[in-house]
């Protein structure tokens, strides 16, 4: 007998019972005796006409109306324009207070990204482990909640501490500045997979793509908002304060918006259950483990974290190559070099907003692999082009475009094909794998270009894309999965 299955209903249709035995039940020797033609063929049974999938519907309407989500991207919002806005604050902090008015201020900065980037690397992959055995949720609130106390707890801390002698002769307030880095950035290695883990359990999967564009979008302009108005905002804020008789304005508006952040997630209601987490039994190395070993065993998902580190060191690379690029572009100084940096951001978010919008039924390992295409002409475009501005306003805006439809779907692939017990970890160790592709770079594309000229080491990088770009599409041509990945809207649970 045929049966239809409608994914819609998840039931399983026939055809119209009529009361009468179907054919099967009156052929053959067992049928009554009454019936006068036994021997004859079954009457055919009726057509069933197929069931048609209603089209996925396109474009942000779907995600906005979606209140779980928006109170997640509003609490993203506030986290993203806290962190952004902190490291603005404690450079502040350090030039009011700690800086020689003869000094340079790298030194003290220095100190502070060190500290905040050994916990990325230290805590990164264990931090996922965690947020797989406890609730999401809850990781969201707290660490949002914890660093806010942390961040309103400077203006105290500095004001007992002060000038005092510390190890090192360095004062104890430069410390305390450290330490509550240190633990600020320790927090967000939890928030960090919490985050990206949750999205899947309140978006609906072939809403995933809009998601993760809005997602990105709102990181880049954080990004650009927070460190271009935060330095003005702050210093509104702490001026409007002081007039009061209170010097703890600045602190205020980082801390308090790492507050209102967890209280918007307060009210999220992520579906989780304790039976969707880890249990916990094993040891956390046994765990890491684990998650390395279902990225061995899921070719897909292993093949969209590798592009998302490549395209992370590739943008590490050029933080540091811009300024010797904007050093030899003609009609622009060696301190504008932000505004490259800047068109680069532009030309993702423009992608990322088309992305989202009409990005949802298109193969994920094509866009990963045309992104990655044009990511490389936009790079030997540079290469070739450091004599006019112009040109290469528009080729980092190109850059920025193309880097856009490899983050967003490999982002969307990884969260798509990881069960729920497994994104803590994936996303932990994708963390992880991050934060060293951004630290690795920043530390030798200088050296490099020292030692190989501007020219080569751009080529070089797009060498690397090309590279990154046909082995997602290799991986994912040669994947029993790729019918899956050609019709999001189909795909079952992970």
């Amino acid at each position: 007998m045929t049966q239809v299955h409608d994914p819609k209903r998840n039931l399983t249709s026939s055809p119209r019972s009529t009361g009468k035995p179907s054919s099967s039940n009156t052929a053959g020797p067992s049928s009554s005796a009454k019936s006068p033609v036994t021997s004859a063929a079954p009457p055919s049974e009726p057509a069933v006409a197929p069931v048609l999938e209603e089209p996925v519907e396109q474009g942000y309407w779907p995600v906005l109306r979606n209140q779980n989500f928006m109170l997640m991207w509003l609490g993203q919002v506030f986290s993203q324009m806290a962190d952004k806005v902190y490291l603005v604050l404690i450079i502040a902090l350090i030039t009011s207070q700690f800086k020689a008015p003869d000094q340079s201020v790298s030194v003290w900065v220095s100190s502070i990204m060190i500290a905040f980037t050994i916990p990325a690397v230290l805590f990164g992959s264990i931090a996922g482990v965690y947020v797989d055995r406890w609730s999401k949720k809850w990781v969201l609130v707290l660490t949002n909640g914890l660093r806010g106390a942390l961040v309103l707890s400077l203006p105290p801390l500095l004001w007992l501490c002060g000038q005092q002698p510390g190890w090192f002769q360095i004062p104890l307030g430069f410390w305390v500045l450290l330490g509550v880095t240190f633990l600020v950035s320790t927090l967000t290695q939890f928030f960090a997979p919490a985050e990206q883990s949750t999205i899947p359990l309140i978006v609906e999967k072939p809403h995933l793509l809009s998601a993760n564009s809005l997602y990105t979008l709102t990181m880049l302009l954080a990004l650009i908002g927070g460190f271009a108005a935060g330095e003005p905002l702050l210093e509104i804020v702490g001026g409007y304060f002081s007039q009061l008789g209170w010097d703890a304005g600045r602190e205020l508006v980082v801390g308090g918006s790492y507050a209102i952040a967890g209280l918007l997630l307060l009210f999220l209601r992520t579906g989780e259950t304790a039976a969707n987490r880890s249990t916990g039994d094993s040891h956390v190395w046994a765990d890491i483990k684990e998650g390395l070993q279902y990225l061995n065993e899921h070719r897909r998902v292993r093949t969209a974290l590798i592009q998302l580190v490549i395209l992370f060191s590739v943008f590490a690379a050029l933080a540091v190559l811009v300024v010797r690029l904007a050093e030899v572009l003609p009609g622009i100084k060696t301190s504008q070099f932000g505004f490259l940096l800047a068109t680069g951001g532009i030309g993702m978010a423009i992608s990322a907003t088309i992305l989202g919008s009409i990005g949802q039924n298109l193969p994920r390992h094509r866009l990963s692999f045309y992104g990655s295409m044009g990511m490389a002409v936009m790079l030997g475009g540079l290469a070739f082009s450091t004599q006019s501005l112009w040109i290469s306003l528009g080729l980092m805006v190109g850059l920025g475009a193309a880097a856009a439809l490899i983050g967003v779907p490999m982002q969307t692939t990884i969260q798509e094909k990881t069960p729920e017990e497994m994104r803590g970890k994936v996303f932990g160790l994708q963390n992880n794998a991050s934060n060293i592709a951004l630290s690795l770079p920043l530390a030798l594309a200088g050296l490099a270009e020292t030692f190989f000229g501007l020219q080569t080491v751009l080529l070089g990088l797009a060498g690397i894309v090309v590279i990154g770009g046909l082995l997602s599409w290799y991986i994912a041509d040669t994947s029993s999965s790729v019918s899956d990945d050609a019709n999001p809207s189909r795909l079952s649970s992970p």
